[in-house]
C-alpha cells in the first residue's frame, strides 16, 4: 500500500469531535518545530524525523479504529524518544503541556465554533432528530456546550468527571445539567383538560369539544418538552370523554338546523348525521395532533419526544371505550398515511410514537377491537409504529397495573405510597430524575476475566454510578416551581404553590430515579467467552442483573429515592464507550472490535435467531430491569405478509411485556426510490449510505427512518450507531 493510500484510509479524531483522514505532514510538521527548537548537537535528521512519521502512520493504519489526537501525541513522544532524541522529546513536551493549557482556560470555545462550522461529529449526529444546521438546534447545541463545561469544571465531583470521560460510566444529558432539569414524564392530560390549567400566563379552560382539547394537548406537550429534556407520554384514554362532549353538541346544532329548515326529526337520521359529523370532528382532532407536533419546534431544537398511548382498557366499558376505539381507529389510519414532505412525498414521522395495548378484547379473531390490532399490524408494517404492550405480561410484573413508559422505555415503579383520589395507584404527574449508565463491558475488561476482580470493581463502579445518581438528585433539590409552571403548578405534573420547592416529589416513589447499564453481551463473552444466550454464561449475566437490582434496593431503603435498574438507550454513547474501550483495552475479538456496544440485555445485532427465540429469551431479562426496557425483531418488509406480523404480535401478547418490530421505510429524492437506502463505505473507510438504485449518498436528498434506541430517528447518525445498523440481521 503506497504512502498516500495509507493517509487516506487513515481516521483521526480531533479533540473537538471531528472524525478526519489522518496527515502525515502534520506529525512532520510537529516533530520539525520541537527539533528547531535545540541546540544543533542534540538535533535528529530529516531521515529520523521521517522515519518516525513513517512509524505513527502505520500504527494508525493498522488501527481497526479511528484514533483519537491524544493517542497519536503519545506515538510521536514514544517515536523520538526511541530515536534517542530526548531534548527534543522534552521540547515537544513542553509544546503538548502549554497546548492543553491554553485549552484548559476555556473548554468550550472550540466545541462551539466547531460545532457553528458543522465540523462536529459527536455533537451534531448526537441526536437523531435534530438537524444540526438550523439555528434553533444550533443554539440548544451553543447553551449544551456551556453546560457541559461547567458541569465538567464546576458542578460534578473530578473523579465521576474522569469516569465520564474515560467511558467507565455515562453521566447523561449533562448539556441540561447546569439548568435545574428532569429526565422525562408521564403528563397528566386528565388534570390539565378537566380542571383546566395556564399557558403562557394566560387561563385555559375544560375544552367545550373534542377539537378543542386535542389542540391544547398539542400546546401543552410543546410547553412541556420545552421545560425538561427527556421523553414525555399522555394517554388517549384522557382525550376520550371530549368525543361525548362533541357529539352532544353536534346532535344539538343537528336539530336546531332541521328545525329551521323543516326537516324531518327522525331520530335515526339525526344519529346518522350527527355520527358522521362527529368523525369528521375527530378527524381534525388527530389530524391537529400529528401535524401540530410534527412541526412544532420546541426550544430544544426538535419536535416535541413524545409518546401517545392506546389502551382500550384504561376507560370503562360502553361509551366511552366506544368513543376510544374512535379516536386509535383514527391515529393508525393517519400515521399508516404517514405525512408529505416537502418534496410531496408521503414518509414516515419519527413521532409522535405510538403504542397500542394487547388485551383480552383485541387479542383473538373473534374479539371486539381485533379490526383495530390488524390496523395496528398494517401500520407497523408501513411505518414501524405502533410498538406493543402485553397487558397480560405488564400485569404480572408491575401488580397488575398497565401503563404506558415515559418516551421510549423509562417505566415508573409501582408505588403503594403515590395514589390518586379513587384510590388507585398513580401513574401521571410523575417523572424521573435521571440516568447514569454504568459500562459493564468495561468492568469485564477491567478484571480481565477474573471473576473475583469483576465482582470487585463492579461494586467499586455502582458505588460511583450511586454518588453521581446522588449528584443528579441533589441538583434538583431546592428547584422552585416557578422555573416551569406548566410542570409544576398548572398540572403536567403537580399543582404546587408559586414559590414552593419540588422536593417532596422528588422522594418516596413520586419520581425515579435510572441506573443504566450497557454491554450485557460484550461482559459474557469477555468474562466466558460465550455470549449471554448461551446456557452456560446466561446465569452468570442474570447474576449481574440481580446485582444492580440488589444496589438500587439498598440505596432506596437507605434514602427513600426510587433507585430502578434502566435499560439505556444508547444514541451517541455506543459510540464513545466503544472508542473508549478500545483506547483502554485495544481490540479484543467479539468484545472491543465494533465501533458501538450493545444496548442493555439485547441479543448482539449480528446473532443468528429467530424473531420467536429471540422475544422469548429477551422477556425473561425485562423481568430484572423495571426501570424500563424494550425489545425489538428486526424484520424485512412486511406489507405484503400482515398475518406474519400479526403472529409476533400474539407472542408478544403471550411472552413479553414491551416490544417492537424493525422494518425499513425510506426515500431518495433524486431518482424517487422508495426501497431500502444501504450503507457503504466511502474511500476513506467512513460509512455512507447510499441509493441502490441510482448512487445518491447526498444525505439532504436521502429521507432515511431506522429504529434506533425505543423511537425512529431520521436525521442520521454516528458512525458507531451507523455501523450497528450496517450489521444486523433478520430476525423473520
Amino acid at each position: 500500500m503506497s504512502e498516500r493510500e495509507g493517509q487516506v484510509m487513515s481516521r483521526v479524531i480531533k479533540r473537538n469531535g471531528e472524525e478526519v483522514s489522518f496527515d502525515l505532514s502534520k506529525i512532520v510538521n510537529a516533530i520539525k518545530a520541537a527539533n528547531a527548537e535545540v541546540d544543533n548537537i542534540f538535533r535528529m535528521n530529516e531521515y529520523q524525523i521521517q522515519a518516525i512519521a513513517n512509524d505513527i502512520a502505520q500504527q494508525v493504519q493498522s488501527s481497526t479504529h479511528a484514533v483519537n489526537v491524544e493517542d497519536i501525541q503519545d506515538m510521536v513522544e514514544t517515536g523520538i524518544m526511541s530515536m534517542r532524541g530526548y531534548e527534543v522529546a522534552q521540547k515537544y513536551v513542553r509544546y503538548r503541556y502549554k497546548r492543553e493549557l491554553a485549552r484548559k482556560s476555556n473548554t468550550t470555545d472550540n466545541g462551539i465554533l466547531a460545532l457553528i462550522e458543522h465540523l462536529n461529529e459527536e455533537v451534531k449526529q448526537e441526536n437523531s432528530n435534530k438537524n444540526p444546521i438550523i439555528n434553533s438546534t444550533q443554539r440548544d447545541y451553543m447553551a449544551g456546550e456551556v453546560s457541559k463545561d461547567l458541569t465538567r469544571r464546576v458542578l460534578l465531583p473530578e473523579d465521576i468527571v474522569r469516569a465520564h470521560e474515560q467511558g467507565i460510566i455515562h453521566f447523561h444529558d449533562s448539556d441540561y445539567f447546569a439548568q435545574k432539569e428532569h429526565n422525562c414524564d408521564l403528563i397528566n392530560l386528565e388534570d390539565m383538560l378537566q380542571n383546566g390549567t395556564v399557558i403562557s400566563d394566560t387561563l385555559i379552560e375544560k375544552p367545550h369539544s373534542f377539537f378543542t382539547a386535542c389542540n391544547v394537548t398539542t400546546q401543552i406537550v410543546a410547553q412541556v418538552a420545552s421545560n425538561q429534556y427527556g421523553g414525555q407520554s399522555f394517554t388517549l384514554a384522557h382525550l376520550a370523554p371530549f368525543v361525548d362532549i362533541s357529539r352532544k353538541k353536534i346532535r344539538k346544532l343537528v336539530i336546531e338546523e332541521r328545525e329551521l329548515c323543516g326537516e324531518s326529526m327522525d331520530d335515526e337520521i339525526i344519529h346518522k348525521i350527527t355520527e358522521r359529523r362527529l368523525l369528521d370532528e375527530i378527524r381534525s382532532g388527530i389530524q391537529t395532533i400529528q401535524y401540530q407536533l410534527i412541526t412544532l419546534m420546541t426550544c430544544n431544537g426538535q419536535a416535541p419526544f413524545v409518546t401517545v398511548f392506546m389502551y382500550l382498557d384504561e376507560v370503562p366499558e360502553g361509551q366511552t371505550r366506544a368513543d376510544l376505539a374512535l379516536i386509535i381507529e383514527e391515529v393508525l389510519k393517519q400515521r399508516m398515511q404517514g405525512v408529505k414532505n416537502e418534496k410531496g412525498v408521503w414518509i414516515t414521522p419519527a413521532f409522535p410514537k405510538l403504542i397500542y395495548v394487547l388485551d383480552e378484547d383485541n387479542i383473538t379473531e373473534d374479539s371486539p377491537y381485533w379490526y383495530l390490532t390488524e390496523l395496528s399490524a398494517r401500520c407497523t408494517a408501513k411505518r414501524m409504529v405502533p410498538d406493543y404492550i402485553s397487558a397480560k405480561i405488564m400485569k404480572e410484573l408491575k401488580q397488575g397495573e398497565v401503563y404506558p413508559c415515559m418516551g421510549c422505555r423509562s417505566f415508573l415503579t409501582v408505588e403503594d405510597s403515590q395514589r390518586n383520589a379513587d384510590g388507585s395507584h398513580k401513574f401521571y404527574g410523575r417523572f424521573n430524575q435521571g440516568v447514569v449508565t454504568i459500562n459493564l463491558v468495561d468492568v469485564a475488561c477491567s478484571s480481565e476475566g477474573d471473576m473475583d476482580k469483576f465482582w470487585e470493581i463492579l461494586e467499586e463502579r455502582l458505588e460511583l454510578c450511586h454518588r453521581a445518581l446522588q449528584c443528579r438528585h441533589e441538583r434538583l433539590l431546592g428547584t422552585v416551581s416557578d422555573v416551569a409552571p406548566i410542570l409544576w403548578q398548572y398540572g403536567a405534573l403537580a399543582r404546587l404553590k408559586k414559590g414552593e420547592v419540588i422536593d417532596r416529589l422528588l422522594y418516596n416513589g413520586y419520581s425515579t430515579i435510572s441506573l443504566g447499564y450497557a454491554g450485557l453481551y460484550e461482559m459474557c463473552v469477555r468474562m466466558l467467552g460465550k455470549t449471554h444466550t448461551d446456557p452456560e454464561a446466561r446465569p452468570f449475566a442474570m447474576a449481574v442483573m440481580q446485582r444492580l437490582n440488589d444496589k438500587c434496593k439498598e440505596w432506596r431503603e437507605a434514602e427513600h429515592i426510587s433507585y430502578s435498574v434502566y435499560g439505556t438507550p444508547m444514541e451517541s454513547t455506543t459510540y464513545k464507550f466503544a472508542k473508549c474501550l478500545q483506547k483502554r483495552f485495544g481490540i479484543i475479538p467479539g468484545v472491543t472490535d465494533k465501533n458501538y456496544i450493545t444496548n442493555s440485555y439485547h441479543v448482539h445485532v449480528s446473532e443468528e435467531i429467530n424473531a420467536f427465540d429471540k422475544l422469548a429469551f429477551e422477556a425473561e431479562f425485562q423481568k430484572v430491569s423495571p426501570g424500563g426496557a424494550i425489545s425489538y425483531v428486526e424484520v424485512p418488509n412486511m406489507q405484503n405478509n400482515i398475518p406474519a406480523v400479526l403472529s409476533v404480535m400474539k407472542f408478544i401478547y403471550d411472552h413479553i411485556m414491551y416490544a417492537e418490530l424493525n422494518t425499513k421505510s425510506d426515500f431518495c429524492e433524486v431518482c424517487g426510490y422508495d426501497g431500502e437506502i444501504q450503507i457503504k463505505e466511502d474511500e476513506t473507510g467512513k460509512l455512507i449510505w447510499e441509493c441502490p438504485n441510482c448512487g445518491n449518498h447526498d444525505q439532504s436528498k436521502l429521507f432515511v427512518a431506522r429504529r434506533t434506541c425505543g423511537y425512529i430517528g431520521t436525521q442520521f447518525w454516528n458512525q458507531g450507531r451507523t455501523q450497528e445498523i450496517k450489521d444486523r440481521v433478520l430476525h423473520l
